[in-house]
């Protein structure tokens, strides 16, 4: 443990970027400037595209990344995208520091990385809500709460664990559980009247939409003229990610 920033990078090969959006830019500055070529940085902050990462360091040799939480037990998925200047031994040392965390994907284009906030990223919140909701389903048809609790992670866990072993299709593994008029049928037909896929893929937009405005919020504080406030715009005008991507690719 070191009392500045500065202190832990000076010496360091890799150095991780774990604060807060509303830290970073601050320290970023204490780094900026600091940093000797050959050191990767590599980062999980959300919302921080490469364009506010180089320009706050003053370094090329960057990895935008976005891990999710069962990384804390080795279970986690990152997707990462490392600027053009990072080589290959560079993308080694990231590769083995994210594969810690579980599986690792990296991706061509920037982009992803921000996709996949809204998807992987955010997406352990999506399935604790529904784990919430259906233990509670549980408890009201009068299962004590600690059996609701294990006949629902456990039932989350196995289905997860068959659908990987298969590769199957969603859609095939749904329909191995729903008999014609049965009650997966039943129930399906309620999930359907709910809107359960709209609202899903509206809360990914909308997780999505926040990514970027994180990063154009950054920018702007860092005042930079290109990047993501026209694409911002329109991506929450419905856009969508090729139009944000081409935003970015011009810069």
């Amino acid at each position: 443990m070191v009392a500045a920033n500065l202190d832990a990078a000076r010496d360091a090969d890799v150095i991780l970027l774990s604060v807060k959006p509303q830290t970073l830019t601050k320290v970023g500055h204490e780094l900026g400037g600091h940093l000797r070529p050959n050191q990767l940085v590599v980062s999980i902050v959300a919302g921080a595209n490469c364009n506010v990462l180089t320009s706050l360091l003053e370094h090329r040799e960057v990895v935008r990344s976005m891990p999710n939480t069962p990384a804390q037990i080795g279970r986690g998925i990152t997707v990462w995208y490392p600027t053009p200047e990072v080589t290959e031994l560079q993308c080694d040392q990231a590769r083995v520091l994210l594969r810690a965390l579980g599986t690792d994907l990296q991706v061509e284009d920037e982009r992803f990385v921000e996709m996949a906030t809204a998807v992987s990223g955010t997406g352990p919140a999506y399935v604790f809500l529904v784990m919430e909701a259906l233990i509670d389903a549980a408890v009201h048809l009068g299962f004590p709460r600690h059996i609701a609790h294990d006949l629902v992670i456990e039932t989350l866990e196995g289905s997860t664990a068959f659908a990987k072993a298969t590769a199957q299709h969603p859609a095939v593994l749904r329909n191995m559980v729903t008999s014609p008029g049965g009650t997966s049928a039943a129930a399906i037909h309620e999930l359907e009247s709910g809107r359960l896929r709209t609202v899903l893929s509206e809360a990914v937009w909308a997780s999505y939409r926040r990514t970027i405005e994180l990063g154009s919020e950054l920018e702007k504080g860092l005042g930079l003229n290109e990047g993501r406030s026209e694409g911002s715009t329109d991506v929450a005008n419905g856009a969508g990610p090729k139009v944000a991507a081409a935003r970015r690719s011009g810069r």
